[in-house]
């Protein structure tokens, strides 16, 4: 191991912790965000062939003690690597890493989580973080992860204006916000119930007059298209930070 290798080890890493569908599915998405942390001049590491899932899916389905493993796992990973610092993209991911492995973990979790959109945001207000202006009208859609469970509401609608798009809010929106229909496990075991939600969700968005609807979350952003008439345009939130619309 270099003397870079070993101060850096000493004084902690950041993790981009893309989550299981980012990784496997969403691979442009997973790169979008790697892009978007290289702009602001982060320092990050990927452990990809080390990490294993958040564990969100299996505490969901009601499997409490594979959570408990997988968090295990994950911990074990992290100290390896002395990562002091997690952000992700991924809401489900932040949900769990961010508030679930402090309760299940306690005083052995000492790793700081930060969702994309406030990592960003702050990135940009310190003039750290230069983007190109997205002059659009559009409405946003609150994963549930990162709205109602996290009380993430803001910071993503403020990271939006800032590069000029012109935001339009659907009837239901932050606390009150429809879901995508995807959650839940429902995508997996119901999809026409999935897709019938997401039909309705984008009913709402169109009703906006928007032109495009965003949302920071790979599965919302996947379920919304499938519900998608093509009366407006779905489109994930990396997407429009970096122009590709």
């Amino acid at each position: 191991m270099s003397i870079f290798d070993k101060l850096k080890k000493a004084s902690g890493n950041t993790l981009y912790y893309p989550g299981c569908l980012t990784k496997f599915v969403a691979k442009d998405i997973d790169a979008n965000y790697k892009k978007l942390l290289e702009m602001c001049g982060e320092d990050f590491i990927v452990l990809a062939d080390k990490e294993v899932c958040c564990g969100s899916p299996v505490l969901n389905a009601g499997f409490p003690e594979d959570f408990d493993n997988l968090a295990q796992k994950n911990l074990a990973v992290f100290k390896e690597y002395n990562v002091r610092r997690i952000v992700t993209g991924c809401p489900a991911c932040y949900e769990m890493l961010h508030h679930k492995y402090a309760e299940i973990l306690g005083a052995k979790w000492d790793i700081g989580v930060e969702h994309l959109t406030t990592y960003l945001l702050k990135k940009l207000k310190d003039g750290k973080l230069k983007l190109p202006r997205v002059e659009i009208k559009a409405t946003y859609h609150d994963p549930c992860h990162l709205g109602r469970y996290s009380k993430i509401y803001e910071e993503p609608r403020d990271l939006l204006k800032e590069i000029g798009v012109d935001l339009r809010e659907m009837v239901l929106n932050r606390e009150y916000a429809f879901c995508c229909g995807a959650g839940g496990g429902v995508q997996s075991n119901n999809k026409e119930l999935a897709e019938k939600i997401a039909t309705e969700r984008v009913s709402q968005a169109i009703d906006t007059e928007a032109d495009y609807l965003i949302t920071p979350c790979p599965m919302c952003t996947y379920n919304l298209r499938n519900g998608n008439g093509g009366e407006i345009k779905v489109v994930e939130f990396s997407e429009v930070l970096l122009g590709k619309l």
